[in-house]
């Protein structure tokens, strides 16, 4: 994720966090929209019966 071009240093923390709430399944707090798109469009989020999910992709970047 550090090294996707466009995406700043602290938008890959913020989105890394994202990706690790999704992860351990933490909804207290509703995922941001924009974080959500854009994990969506890097291959490391899906969208299962509406509930956001990690790919595997997903599961590498945070191995």
């Amino acid at each position: 994720m550090n090294d996707s071009p466009g995406v700043d240093p602290i938008r890959a923390i913020d989105l890394r966090w994202t990706l690790r709430d999704i992860k351990a399944k933490r909804s207290m707090f509703p995922v941001d929209p924009d974080h959500l798109r854009t994990l969506i469009e890097l291959g490391l989020v899906e969208m299962r019966d509406d509930v956001p999910a990690i790919t595997n992709a997903g599961h590498q970047i945070l191995d």
